[in-house]
């Protein structure tokens, strides 16, 4: 039968001869199975908790919130944020890592969608005008959080993984449009995101500032640049 040395308070799983003189390796016990639930009960109520937290971080950003702050308003005691964030950075990017992670396939249907260059570019642009309207104070606190790793380290690594899997977003829609228009881009991924991000910034800055053209100079101007990095082959 299959036998299971414990040390300390991790089990050790070790693979042992049944009858017929054949190895085998013993299935998990049953207090790893308890510990993994755990951990992603742990982990489910930390998304829950950055869920709650994200509309106040949104409005008041980063050097205005403390745990407290959030605390007050929404559901959850300062004890509770405390047990399940360390401090305020903790819990700020798990708030923003949660929310990317979202906006991250926000463009996926487009991408597997459309069957044309023109219906992808167009629904890019859409898209993008629309989030950067609805949801201008959740871009607004990942810009801040940018700017607050350009002076504190504990930021660093998780801003370059978000914008990793930004720029991963830009290229997957860059490459599928010029997939269809059977070319290459003349661009790289790096470069296509840096001029992307930045018209983002510039069109929501315009936003908050009470430009109501600032969608339609986005999405007008994204479809723009498409066409200019994907040039159409000539016949």
């Amino acid at each position: 039968m299959a036998h299971i040395a414990r040390t300390g308070r991790n089990a050790v799983t070790t693979t042992v001869e049944n009858a017929s003189g054949t190895s085998k390796k013993s299935s998990p016990s049953n207090a790893d199975k308890v510990s993994r639930r755990q951990v992603d009960k742990f982990s489910d109520r930390r998304d829950e908790l950055a869920e709650a937290a994200l509309q106040t971080l949104a409005e008041l950003g980063y050097a205005r919130t403390s745990l407290r702050e959030i605390a007050q308003n929404s559901e959850f005691s300062h004890g509770v944020l405390h047990y399940y964030f360390s401090d305020k950075v903790d819990l700020i990017t798990h708030c923003v890592r949660h929310y990317k992670a979202r906006c991250v396939t926000r463009y996926d249907g487009i991408v597997s969608t459309a069957q044309t260059p023109d219906e992808l570019r167009a629904g890019f642009g859409a898209i993008l005008a629309e989030t950067m309207i609805n949801e201008a104070t959740m871009h607004r606190l990942w810009y801040d959080l940018r700017a607050q790793s350009l002076f504190e380290d504990s930021f660093r690594a998780d801003v370059a993984a978000i914008d990793e899997s930004l720029e991963n977003m830009i290229w997957r829609i860059v490459s599928r449009y010029a997939e269809l228009l059977d070319t290459e881009p003349t661009i790289t991924p790096a470069a296509m995101y840096g001029v992307f991000d930045g018209l983002f910034q510039q069109s929501l800055l315009r936003h908050f500032s009470g430009d109501a053209s600032a969608a339609t100079y986005l999405s007008d101007t994204v479809q723009s640049i498409l066409l200019q990095v994907v040039p159409t082959p000539h016949a």
